[in-house]
């Protein structure tokens, strides 16, 4: 799956745009603009639309080729202008994963399911709105409607790690893929897989109800158990996997033509008549959580042998260090040896490849960043970089480091980092960083700094960094800072080996 199928994944049922024949006002105010790009990023954002306000302005072709895609996935008038009537839309309840352009159900990438009959769950946080009675007897109704139609059981556990794992949480909870408060992202869940595969999570900011009122419990958990069988978005508005939330009547509810028609592609169809659900016994109460470890002096890393180019590293050791890591797209890429781990946007997992078999002529990456406005990504190794754009190497590259300003005494930079806020890219080398200006294309006046003096809290070296959702992301060794660069604070620390979907 925040894949979390990494990226968030929150239901929804089908929605009827109510139109009364008023024609829509047209919305040009720079704030609703910057509203309306979010929400195109965050769920359009395998066509291709980047982020941030500039790109409005300097990208309006692809703002309005994107929200003419959305228009038309979500039945509006196509028109490519934000108007009141689209941006109703973009505020209504829904699930976060990404909408792709279908037109009926959809699989994720590679089609990834469970290769089982029966699939356990367990529930280890519940809401405070509902009985746990209550919230047992819905999300093992939720998982039935599937289970009539496919052959998969499903089986509630009481401890121990089961394929899906179910809790709700308000805010920041565990996966990098925090809830955004009341409204907005209702759940999210992640497609089948090791690790967090199948995991669905709850915003315990809503208020859950069995009714019409507050956010029905089953309608979402039943779209998200969707994402968690290998159901992506459907197009179709009467469809369960429609992105979007309204209330319907759930009595007697049967799982809708399309739905039906997506999961049996995948796992077939019951022929057999299914054992009776027995009721799920009472979970016991989950023990409080450990506090997270604080943060402590880095001692210098050991590092690992190298496994050779033709060797996988193993992502999910405690030991694991990265050679650089960057955000490219909304996806993460993660880069050790000569392969790279990306994990993406659309919570489908972690996938793993050859630097060379993505971007010929590149075995090594020793820092990497992404320039959002230009769309441009930026592949260093030793005293040279390259710029790319998806796939592709641009020509006229390799280039000298030089270019960037940078002394001629600098050979390998240890990471770099594009904080898009302030518009300026620090490049780490040893125990200093330099600024560069992008905007200015020229680097700040006072460089070389001090790591430990400008940015404290991440110790004295860095060895990959990047930013995501607003924070910056510093690995030294294996442990790794969250940093609020603003408030030059850092939030908490991780292991490198947490981004990597692992138990």
């Amino acid at each position: 799956m925040e894949r979390p199928s990494i990226v968030k994944v929150a239901l929804m049922m089908m929605m009827t745009v109510a139109l009364s024949g008023a024609v829509p006002t047209i919305l040009t105010g720079e704030e609703d603009h910057a509203k309306a790009q979010d929400y195109l990023s965050q769920y359009f954002s395998e066509v291709g639309v980047t982020t941030g306000s500039e790109q409005w302005r300097s990208g309006l072709d692809s703002f309005t080729d994107t929200l003419k895609m959305m228009q038309e996935f979500f039945g509006l008038e196509v028109t490519g202008q934000l108007d009141s009537d689209t941006m109703e839309v973009m505020l209504q309840p829904r699930c976060g994963f990404t909408d792709l352009p279908t037109f009926k159900y959809a699989h994720f990438d590679g089609q990834p399911k469970w290769d089982k009959n029966v699939v356990t769950y367990r529930i280890t946080e519940y809401t405070p709105d509902l009985s746990q009675s209550f919230v047992d007897a819905t999300l093992a109704k939720a998982l039935q409607i599937y289970s009539d139609v496919v052959p998969l059981d499903f089986k509630q556990i009481q401890t121990g790690t089961a394929d899906i794992m179910i809790k709700f949480k308000a805010h920041d909870h565990g996966d990098f893929a925090p809830f955004d408060g009341e409204g907005g992202v209702l759940a999210h869940a992640f497609s089948p897989g090791g690790g967090r595969g199948g995991d669905t999570h709850f915003d315990e900011d809503e208020t859950w109800t069995l009714s019409s009122s507050g956010v029905n419990l089953f309608l979402v958990a039943a779209h998200e158990f969707g994402h968690a069988l290998g159901l992506s978005h459907s197009k179709v508005q009467t469809a369960l996997m429609f992105p979007t939330y309204r209330y319907i009547n759930t009595e007697g509810y049967v799982l809708p033509e399309d739905d039906r028609q997506g999961v049996q592609a995948l796992y077939g169809v019951r022929s057999s008549t299914k054992p009776t659900m027995k009721p799920a016994p009472k979970p016991q109460p989950e023990p409080e959580p450990e506090p997270e470890p604080q943060p402590e002096p880095e001692p210098e890393p050991t590092q690992e042998p190298d496994p050779g180019p033709a060797q996988e590293p193993d992502r999910c050791s405690r030991n694991l260090m990265f050679d650089a890591a960057t955000s490219i797209q909304r996806h993460l890429y993660f880069f050790k040896g000569s392969h790279f781990w990306k994990r993406s946007s659309n919570w489908d997992g972690v996938s793993t490849r050859t630097i060379n078999s993505v971007w010929s002529g590149i075995n090594k990456v020793d820092a990497a960043y992404e320039y959002g406005p230009r769309g441009a990504v930026f592949l260093i190794e030793g005293d040279h970089y390259w710029q790319v754009k998806r796939n592709t190497v641009l020509p006229g590259f390799p280039k000298p480091l030089s270019d960037f300003g940078l002394p001629s005494s600098v050979t390998k930079v240890d990471a770099a980092v594009h904080i898009p806020f302030v518009g300026r890219t620090l490049f780490f080398v040893n125990n200093k960083y330099w600024s560069y200006n992008e905007r200015r294309g020229r680097m700040d006046r006072r460089n070389p700094r001090l790591i430990r003096t400008e940015l404290p809290g991440i110790g004295y070296r860095v060895d990959a960094a990047f930013e995501y959702r607003g924070y910056l992301f510093f690995s030294y060794g294996s442990r790794q800072t969250q940093y609020n660069y603003l408030r030059r604070r850092a939030v908490r620390t991780l292991m490198s080996s947490d981004w990597m979907d692992c138990d």
